[in-house]
């Protein structure tokens, strides 16, 4: 093992100082060629929290890491495979880590860490490729939840986290609210489609929405009956959610979930989510949506808004190639506004808009074209691509 640490540091150093990478990904791949069972051996001793599902896994991170109110060893850049884990567990000695994990990768994760708690988001499709990948993970899940000797944090309000987190003897459930639902709307057990309530959903099979243990309430969330104020600073209800995820999980670990709450407060932004800087001269807060998902979610928050509002689309590998899946998103919400459309396929984006009957501009760029401060929601590589080019305000 200690060779393959050494050999995590030494690449990882090599990688920042050469500036070919974050010194995050190289050296873990490197120190478990050396030693496949690296991670097991660096989580041994350590109280470990997973965090998995399609939307949310950063922030929701960095708030059990915040809320812990201790040193963690955390990937916090959200290098979120193996490779990723041993690189955060090699640069921290802490006895609790608090990993973020893709969800594909959850059950090879929980064999080797051994986990006290596994918080469980949700599950929707990534890529419009990726769309039969959802129901494969969720029986993956469930598989490698099965008996499992740790406690489930797990979104009642998503159906196919549900199915997956039933197998498990040990559920918390939370009702962290979710505005999609296409990925989820035949019943996981028995295929009949889902009666999607506002309240609650079920199937005629029996196959429903269990009773919550943690909830969202006016001001803030009752934790298995414990009152706690929220007031976050990151804004939307999605965080709202993640918030409650997070407290939970929290409360499992043994911390106090009202000392948590005011750690969480203090959290702005998670890796430039929902940072104010400055792009090209115009002042902007970034927001990320990769998916159907997760623009379901910001577009629900900018419900309420008249600003103009800017939307940046990639297809770079990591967005993927295929930008049809825009025909999911419900952008007829946005009527009325006028949006700005920059990236690789903005002219799919504008196409998308028309069809809304939304007004839409086709930029080359990012430029200064309004005063004071403009949303602006990007996919993934546009994302990343901006916050390299922005600047703090």
């Amino acid at each position: 093992m200690a060779l393959a640490t050494t050999a995590v540091r030494g690449v990882n150093w090599v990688s920042r100082r050469s500036g070919r990478g974050a010194g995050t990904v190289a050296g873990g791949n490197a120190g478990l060629g050396i030693d496949p069972h690296l991670l097991a051996h660096l989580a041994r001793g350590r109280t470990v929290a997973l965090v998995s599902g399609t939307n949310g896994k950063t922030t929701t991170t960095a708030m059990v890491a915040r809320g812990w109110g201790r040193d963690v060893a955390t990937n916090a850049t959200g290098a979120n495979m193996p490779a990723g884990h041993v690189a955060a567990l090699v640069a921290s000695r802490s006895p609790v880590a608090v990993l973020e994990c893709d969800e594909r990768w959850l059950p090879d994760v929980i064999a080797e860490t051994v986990p006290a708690v596994v918080v469980l988001l949700n599950l929707s499709r990534d890529q419009l490729d990726r769309a039969a990948e959802v129901r494969q993970l969720a029986q993956r899940w469930r598989d490698c939840l099965t008996g499992g000797d740790f406690v489930v944090v797990a979104n009642a309000r998503d159906p196919l986290v549900v199915y997956a987190a039933s197998a498990s003897p040990r559920v918390h459930w939370c009702a962290a609210p979710t505005s999609w639902t296409l990925d989820a709307r035949s019943c996981p057990v028995c295929t009949r489609t889902l009666d999607l309530g506002a309240d609650a959903w079920s199937c005629t099979c029996g196959f429903a929405e269990p009773e919550p243990h943690s909830v969202l309430v006016d001001g803030g969330a009752r934790i298995e009956g414990q009152f706690v104020r929220l007031d976050l600073a990151i804004p939307g209800s999605v965080n709202r959610g993640n918030a409650l995820l997070a407290l939970a999980a929290l409360h499992e670990l043994g911390v106090d979930p009202t000392l948590a709450a005011r750690r969480l407060d203090t959290l702005r932004e998670v890796e430039g989510r929902y940072a104010q800087a400055v792009v090209a001269g115009q002042a902007v807060r970034l927001l990320l949506a990769k998916n159907p998902a997760g623009f379901a979610t910001q577009l629900a928050d900018q419900a309420a808004s008249n600003a103009p509002l800017w939307i940046a689309i990639n297809d770079g590998l990591a967005d993927g190639r295929d930008p049809s899946w825009l025909y999911d998103v419900d952008f007829e919400q946005l009527r009325g506004r006028s949006v700005w459309c920059w990236g690789t396929r903005r002219l799919d984006l504008a196409t998308r808009l028309w069809y809304a009957g939304v007004e839409a501009t086709v930029v080359e760029d990012v430029a200064p074209h309004h005063d004071g401060t403009v949303d602006l929601i990007a996919n993934y590589t546009a994302f990343q691509e901006l916050r390299r080019g922005a600047g703090a305000r």
